[in-house]
Parts: structure tokens; sequence; C-alpha cells
């Protein structure tokens, strides 16, 4: 590769074509089908998934796999997570002549990502961050950027890019939201942190978060003041969204199915995106889900968007200018739109809450239990029965049944052991004991001595001996 001079700041972002549409780097969605649907709708820059670092280096085939491309799959940013400089920067070294950028991640809030030790949860070790970034900077021949996650103190999250700005970032990405808030717990973005960054640090700042129509882009770039905006969620249930195209769930999910044809991906990525495409649609019209769920190709997916796209067509007219639906959503649910979550249901009080017992009623796990531990009992009869009766009647089974065998002790391990066993032991101890006093069990006979002759000791001073060693254990 020839050397080239290496952009910072705004120059680099100016080099990338002063984009403002992102998508975003995400695990087993952001592949190559994907990034090149989504800049036919308006995406002017794409990352790849979130790669690990180690793997990266090891794994050829794994390298192979994230570093997936083609020419007009430009611009891209690689991005890795990781917690070593040196195995970054030997990843990174890698990467760099097949993209623009190497990108940092410092925002996963996954549980893998606690356990790994990277992501979000390396925000409380600011020390390892620096040396994270100053090492690529100072031994890439690309530009470094980062994308973070907010602290809840907007002061603490403004020093955080600062210091990530002079450790050597050249484009800083800020989702809106800390790392707790994931899964039913997401909440809004705080836009307010995100501007708070912006206008502190000099280089170019993309917001994240809160982005679920076209509409939402321009509001954000004007309140926060940010250079672009990066979506996630929003690309994944309607790939359209920079566009502002009301696009029918099924010719979307067809067309990224031609991509996914001509740039090959795991059939698990392609029906990821394809239940994320019809959501709503699916979450009405099951017997598609279904076909979807058991889909083991690109013809079997194929086939049951079409079913979908029947299906909607008869049962609600869809294209007819009667076309039904009843659908508590902003649009029928056979277009694109975004998917929000359901607010978390509140924690019920335990003191308050009234125990099965007192209310007559039992729990579906508890009940599953009572009936497992019955099943061998042929006159178990309990249709008809309503759960209290069931509990009645099972209990009393139950009650009923022989207590189970119990089993002598083996006095050096615990675990249970023979009754005629000569040493009170279990079977590997036995071995074990028998041929340091050279006795053989009548039991076990896992361990057999030898007279000169070469017969079997069974005399009745061995016999002895036995009795000798039994006392002398108990």
């Amino acid at each position: 590769m020839e050397n080239k001079e290496k952009l910072e700041g705004y120059k680099f972002w100016e080099k990338l074509g002063r984009p403002t549409k992102l998508v975003a780097p995400m695990v087993d969605q952001s592949e190559l089908a994907w990034r090149m649907l989504s800049r036919k709708y308006g995406a002017e820059l794409c990352y790849t998934p979130m790669l690990h670092a180690s793997v990266f280096l090891r794994d050829p085939q794994y390298r192979i796999d994230g570093l997936a491309s083609c020419p007009e799959d430009r611009p891209l940013i690689v991005q890795f997570c990781a917690n070593d400089p040196d195995i970054l920067t030997k990843s990174a070294l890698l990467a760099q002549d097949h993209c623009d950028a190497v990108d940092i991640n410092l925002g996963c809030p996954q549980t893998i990502a606690k356990r790994g030790n990277y992501g979000a949860f390396l925000g409380e070790n600011w020390e390892l961050v620096t040396k994270l970034i100053k090492a690529c900077h100072e031994k890439l021949s690309v530009p470094v950027t980062c994308k973070i996650r907010i602290f809840t103190d907007v002061e603490k999250t403004v020093q955080y890019a600062k210091m990530i700005e002079r450790a050597g970032c050249q484009l800083l990405t800020v989702h809106g939201r800390t790392k707790e808030m994931k899964g039913p717990m997401t909440g809004l973005a705080s836009w307010e942190h995100i501007k708070a960054v912006k206008d502190a640090v000099k280089i170019p700042v993309f917001a994240n978060g809160n982005i679920q129509y076209k509409a939402d882009v321009d509001r954000c770039i004007n309140q926060t003041g940010v250079d672009g905006v990066m979506i996630a969620e929003g690309n994944l249930h309607d790939p359209c969204l920079f566009v502002g195209k009301k696009t029918i769930i099924w010719e979307i999910a067809l067309e990224y199915l031609q991509c996914a044809v001509k740039y090959p991906c795991p059939a698990s990525y392609a029906r990821g995106h394809v239940f994320k495409i019809c959501h709503h649609g699916l979450q009405r019209h099951t017997r598609a889900r279904d076909l979807l769920a058991s889909s083991k190709d690109i013809q079997d997916m194929k086939t049951a968007v079409e079913v979908l796209r029947d299906i909607c067509t008869q049962s609600c007219g869809v294209g007819k200018e009667n076309s039904v639906s009843d659908d508590a959503l902003p649009m029928p649910h056979w277009f694109c739109q975004p998917y929000v979550r359901p607010a978390p249901k509140p924690k019920e009080n335990r003191k308050e809450r009234p125990s099965s017992t007192d209310s007559g009623e039992i729990s579906k796990k508890k009940l599953k239990k009572m009936m497992k531990r019955c099943m061998k009992n042929t006159s178990l009869d309990l249709e008809g029965l309503d759960s209290a009766e069931k509990v009645k009647k099972l209990s009393k089974i139950i009650e009923a049944k022989p207590n189970k065998v119990t089993y002598d002790i083996c006095v050096k391990c615990g675990n249970p052991s023979s009754t005629r066993c000569v040493f009170h032991l279990c079977k590997p101890c036995c071995k074990i004991r028998a041929k340091e006093v050279y006795v053989f069990c009548t039991v076990h006979r896992n361990f057999v001595p030898k007279t000169k002759q070469g017969n079997l000791a069974t005399t009745d001073a061995n016999l002895g001996k036995e009795q000798t060693v039994m006392d002398h254990i108990t």
C-alpha cells in the first residue's frame, strides 16, 4: 500500500464525502448485503459488524467474513472491540487496507461485553481507553474513530469525550443512552448529553438514538448541532428511513433477499433481517411467521414472504381502495415502520402480594413439578379438575409414595457406597484403598492380589486382614 497522508478531524470527514446519514455497526446485522441495501436508500457511511480483535487476529476465516466487501461498499469503517492495545493494533493493521478508518467499540452494553471487559464497560477505565486509542492512532495509516455511550452526569460525559479526542480519535459517535439503558429499560436517548459533547470537542460528532422517521434526522441535527446521525434499530425495521419512502414490507424484504443472493451471508443473518422488516405483519399473520421461522435457506424465506404478501392481499385488501386495517399503529401493518418496545411492567410488592396458598392458586411451574413426580402413577387422572383440585390429588399421591431408598455413605468421599464393601467405600475409593493395603474386596473386585504361585489370595489370613482393616476404618 502506498503511503498516504493520514487525515484528521474535519479533513477526514470531508474526504469521506461529508456524510450525515450513517448505518451503525450491528453484530450479525450490518453485513455486506444489508449495507448495500442501506446505501441504495440513502446511507452515506456504513460500518462492518463489531469484530472481536482477538478472534480476528487468530482466525483467518473470521477475517475473511468480517472484511467481506465490494468496490461499491465505500466509504466503510471497520469496528473492533478489544481490551488489549497490542492485540487491537495487530488486528487493525490487518484491516486498514480494506477500509477508510478503524472504529473502537466503547458503547456495547450487552452482558457478553461485561464478561469480556470491552465496549461500554471500559468506560470506568479511562487509562486503558487512552492506551487503546493512542496505540492505533500512532501505528495505523488510517484514522481512528470511536463510538461511546453517555454517563448519567453530563460533565463526566464531556470529560470522557475530551479525553478520547486527546488520545487521537478523529471522529466520535455518541449514543445518548447509558450502558444500563437496554432491552425493556431502553427509554429515550438524551440529546442534551450529545449537544454538550458536540460543543466541547473539535472533531466531528455523530448522534445515535431516538431516530425513528426521516424527520427525526433533521430535528436531531438542528437541536444538537452534530455533523451526522447514525441509526441502528430504526434502519433494521425500515431500510428506507433516510429517504422517507413509504415501503411495503414484502417488497423491501424480497429486495433484501436478492442482495443476500448477490452478496452471500449466513442464513441466520438473512432470516433475522426479514423478521425485523416484516415484524408487524408477522405478528398478525402467524402462518407466514411459522414458515419463516422454519426456513433453511433464501428460497424458503422468499416463500414465507410471498405467503405473507398473499395473505395480506386477500384478507386486508392491500392495493385496493377499500383496504382495511384495525392496527393500533401509525400505519397499516403491511408498511415498514418503527418498533416501539413496550414499557416495563411495574414490579410487584412481594409483601403485599398474596401467596399461592392464601389465594387457593398455584403456579404453573409448581404444578408441572408435581405432575412430573407423579408421572409413573397409572391412576393419575386430572382431566376436568381445576388447579386446586389437581394440587389436592397430586399431594395425596406424593404423600403415599414410598420413601426413596437410602444408601450407606462412603467414609472417604461421601458418595453412596456398597453395604457389603469390606472398606465401607464406593468403588473408586475401594480400588485405591485395596491397593494400599493389598487386600481383595469380594464385592467390587477391582483389585486382585496374587500369591507367589499366581493364584487369587483368598486365605483365612487375608480375610482376617480385611476385618482388621474394616475395624481400623470404622
